[in-house]
Formats: C-alpha cells, structure tokens, sequence
C-alpha cells in the first residue's frame, strides 16, 4: 500500500510538471480577451501552444491560433507581458497594434526565438474586413524572422521599423511603408559601420524619394561619433 501511494505521488508530481497552464489575458486588446494554453515549467514557458480570442461584446470565442514554440518569461506576478517591445528587451508574447494603418488592431504572437541572435520570432496577422477574421500576413511575418526581434510600429509616419546588426560594429535601420493592396515599401535605410582599422564610422542614408533612392555618406572618427561609449551603446540610444 505504501509503495503504491509513493506511486500515485510520483505520477501526480509528473503530470503537475508536464500540465498545460492556461493563462487569462483582458488588458492587451480594445476588443478581445485571450486565453493562452501552453506548457510551463518554473521560470519560463514554451512549446506548442494555442491562443484563443473572445469578443468582448458577446463573450463568444472570435478566433483560435497556433504557435509552433509559445515562448516567454512569466512576470513576477506569474502572468505574461503584453504589448512590450524593446529593442534587445523585453518583447512580450501577444502584441496586438494596427501594424498596417487601416484602423483595424491586428494581431502577433511570439513563435520561438528565430530572429536575429537568437531573439524573438513573431507570426504576424492583420485583419481582413472582408471576411471578419485575423488573416496571416507573410510578409509582416518575415520582418518578424529576419531582423532583431519584432519590428516597431511609427504610428505617426504610417511606418514600419526593423532593426538588424552584426557583431558590435554594423547596425541597420530600416523603415517600411504599407501600400494598399501591394505590400510593403522599403522607403529609408540608416546604415552604421566601424571602419577595419576601427578610426571611422561609415553613416549612410539611403532615402526613396520620388521612385529612386538618394544616397548621402560621411565618414566620422569613431572618437566623435562616440563619444565615451562603445558603439552598440551608441546605436541603440539612436534607433
């Protein structure tokens, strides 16, 4: 009998550890709440999960998604930050924002740790006023991939801002615009690099105006372009 209660004991504590947690989330979106199911161990959760939207004016459930690795840090207070992105900080597992400008909130949530240096990778929907529903959007997706992490929103420009790098001497800055009904358009690029001897920074801007892309390049001592702080500091105070 006492082997079999340490059994049921031992069995239990397994099943606690390898339980779905479902978490309930009512501050991150104007007009959803979500409920989040997903594997969590002390300190973080991850692997296949499923996010689940409801209406918060009928209650009913809107829209389900999956995610391939529904990766984040629990806060101290157990729940998962929302709407949070830091460039090399803290970027939060649901990011609900008008990514496209047509006024309607849209919809990314955190698939692993696919981008840049190993940092967040999103799966990106916007929504479709046609069919009334959250559609994938590749090509928002990809921005989410290929850069460092989730791309920024500039809601007073109408522009999307990535952000990439290699090592602590090169940084690129690139900002998009979303065209109706074609995609996006790479419109500006803000590109730093320390020279090989490591005396100069090489700044180039690249701007589309008009259709074509008006190029300026200076060359700054590395000592005055910055001042009494590495590089990377630097570059990530400007972006």
């Amino acid at each position: 009998m006492k082997r079999l209660t340490c059994m049921l004991f031992f069995l239990c504590c397994v099943n606690t550890v390898l339980a779905q947690t479902t978490f309930r989330i009512s501050d991150a979106s104007k007009h959803y709440d979500a409920e989040m199911t997903v594997k969590c161990g002390k300190d973080e959760c991850s692997g296949p999960g499923e996010v689940r939207l409801f209406s918060k004016k009928t209650g009913k459930r809107f829209q389900t998604f999956h995610s391939d690795d529904l990766f984040f840090f629990p806060e101290q207070n157990g729940q998962p930050s929302v709407n949070v992105v830091e460039l090399y900080g803290e970027q939060s597992v649901l990011i609900f924002d008008d990514f496209n400008f047509d006024g309607h909130e849209d919809l990314a949530i955190r698939n692993g740790n696919q981008s840049g240096y190993g940092g967040p990778s999103y799966d990106v929907y916007v929504y479709n006023i046609t069919r009334e529903k959250f559609m994938p959007s590749k090509e928002l997706t990809a921005l989410a991939f290929d850069n460092l992490g989730m791309f920024h929103v500039d809601h007073e420009r109408k522009r999307l801002i990535t952000f990439s790098k290699s090592g602590c001497c090169w940084h690129l800055r690139t900002e998009y615009e979303v065209v109706p009904r074609k995609g996006l358009l790479k419109v500006h690029e803000f590109e730093e690099g320390i020279t090989a001897s490591g005396d100069y920074v090489e700044v180039t801007s690249r701007t589309l105006v008009k259709g074509k892309w008006v190029i300026e390049t200076k060359k700054v001592p590395t000592a005055e372009y910055y001042p009494e702080e590495s590089p990377e500091k630097k570059t990530d105070n400007a972006s």
